[in-house]
């Protein structure tokens, strides 16, 4: 056995084996400029996203989630400010001149608007919209580019001449498929989906997340899908992060933050949602008491404790960062911070005083 393997350092292989990280969130923030003063939207975000894996983040509306998708690739307005880093395959988006930036939109990374139908431009036909990208990238000629727009059509489970069909003439269902087969066009490799189920019936929420899983699967690509329903996300994708007043309050794989959360408002989120065929879980679905702070006025120490049904007194002031929770999972919350190691001398000396007494 070598020295370096002895004291255990990476080796060649161990590098080789190691899933490549394509995008990395490095303690982002974004904080919006308003009249009356700044609104911290995100605070501190870092989180990994390997190559080919898909991660799910959920949390109420005022989270923080959707203004995170759409720093990912600086789609925000000028009245937001972002901090951190943003490494897309080792570059920084908020580096980026803008020359680059268009050329990394929809050509490496694509995002699935929420609301299909604010997503589309309606005095445009579908075929045109979703040929687009492909011609201002230059991956296509006009005519290459209509042929394109059926594969991508048919991929998504639409007939061909649907390219010839405006917006308002598609149903929910199909303008989201639509948005994803738009985002698809370019072979990119990263597809972020906000809330890509948002305002679709039962059945249809399900049959477009078997179209997404089916094609991420079959394309080998990157996903981020924002969504409040933790079991949506869990039944998506290998990992999930929970945020809470702009923060990640927890993250892991993601059956086990959906079946076995450390932190008490994932609980909450996985409660909130019946479980089929339980008629108890059907009639009483638990919720979470409260509102989610402004964030302006964001409280003293955790920012959930007002609402925390486990609630230590010192969590008003105790500013609770992620602490490990188990293999490859946090959670910012005192029930799960590591407990300092013991001692072996004040042991010895605390059991004689015992023994004496």
């Amino acid at each position: 056995m070598t020295e370096q393997a002895q004291e255990g350092r990476v080796t060649e292989h161990d590098e080789a084996t190691r899933p490549v990280s394509l995008l990395e969130l490095d303690d982002v923030s974004v904080t919006y400029r308003i009249a009356s003063g700044e609104v911290p939207a995100v605070r501190g975000v870092s989180l990994t996203l390997d190559s080919g894996a898909a991660l799910g983040v959920a949390g109420e509306s005022g989270s923080g989630k959707s203004t995170l998708a759409m720093a990912l690739l600086r789609l925000l307005p000028r009245d937001a400010r972002v901090g951190g880093r943003i490494l897309l395959d080792g570059e920084d988006v908020l580096a980026m001149k803008w020359g680059r930036m268009r050329a990394v939109r929809w050509a490496e990374a694509s995002i699935v608007f929420q609301g299909a139908q604010h997503g589309l431009n309606p005095v445009r036909r579908i075929g045109d919209q979703i040929a687009e990208p492909l011609l201002v990238h230059g991956l296509a000629k006009p005519d290459a580019a209509r042929k394109r727009v059926a594969e991508l059509l048919d991929q998504v489970g639409l007939p061909a001449w649907r390219a010839r069909s405006y917006p308002h003439e598609l149903s929910g269902g199909q303008r989201q498929r639509v948005m994803i087969a738009m985002a698809l066009a370019c072979s990119p490799r990263l597809i972020i989906a906000d809330e890509p189920t948002t305002a679709l019936d039962v059945m249809v929420q399900a049959q477009v997340l078997s179209l997404i899983k089916e094609l991420i699967a079959e394309h080998g690509i990157s996903l981020i899908m924002i969504s409040h329903d933790l079991s949506v996300l869990a039944d998506v994708c290998d990992r999930l992060a929970v945020m809470y007043a702009g923060r990640v309050v927890e993250h892991g794989p993601s059956a086990e933050v959906f079946h076995k959360a450390e932190h008490p408002y994932s609980r909450a989120l996985a409660a909130a949602f019946p479980t089929v065929g339980d008629p108890v879980s059907r009639m009483a679905p638990k919720g979470l008491g409260g509102d989610p702070p402004d964030p302006m006025q964001l409280p003293g120490g955790c920012s959930f404790h007002p609402r925390c049904p486990v609630a230590l007194d010192e969590c008003s002031t105790l500013d609770v960062q992620l602490w490990p929770a188990g293999p490859a999972r946090a959670a910012a919350c005192v029930h799960v911070r590591p407990t300092a190691p013991s001692d072996p001398e004040q042991d010895v000396e605390a059991k004689k005083e015992e023994e004496s007494s």
